[in-house]
């Protein structure tokens, strides 16, 4: 009996241990700095802080649906965004600092994640974001007003 309850003890320790390393390596994945970085403002679920963080979550897909919208994107990340945006009504007056200093493989990683999390989804014969084209968006030299004046342009509500 006792060697029965020894044996139950370490199968259920064991199998404990390897959930929790799974869990913790999940949350790793889902937490890791590049990540983290844009949690601060964008918060964990992506909705963002009223009047100063856009939302991420809902926002995305409708960036993407629009001509130009990939582009954008990208530089916002490489260059930053600097003034009043509008989104659904709502307006936020926060600072997004550029990212430039990434490597073009992690900027992309970054805007697959955004694209695909909280619901978000890729519209329809868009590809995942790639560092190729992280690249040629870096070879711009554009400032975060600049990238304000090319959101203006797309016309994004």
């Amino acid at each position: 009996m006792i060697k029965r309850n020894i044996s139950l003890l370490v199968s259920s320790t064991v199998l404990l241990l390897g959930l929790g390393v799974f869990a913790s390596q999940t949350a790793a994945a889902q937490t890791t700095p590049l990540y983290a970085q844009c949690q601060g403002c964008h918060q964990p679920t992506g909705a963002g802080i009223p009047g100063v963080f856009p939302p991420l979550a809902g926002h995305i897909p409708e960036v993407l649906a629009v001509k130009g919208g990939r582009e954008y994107l990208i530089q916002v990340m490489l260059y930053g965004l600097q003034g009043q945006i509008t989104i659904k009504g709502a307006k936020y007056q926060g600072v997004m600092p550029g990212y430039a200093q990434l490597k073009d493989e992690d900027i992309a990683a970054l805007l697959n994640h955004i694209s695909t999390q909280w619901g978000n989804k890729l519209p329809a014969g868009q590809k995942a974001f790639t560092a190729d084209e992280v690249k040629a968006q870096r070879a711009k030299t554009m400032t975060a007003a600049q990238v304000l004046e090319a959101r203006n342009k797309l016309g994004l509500k």
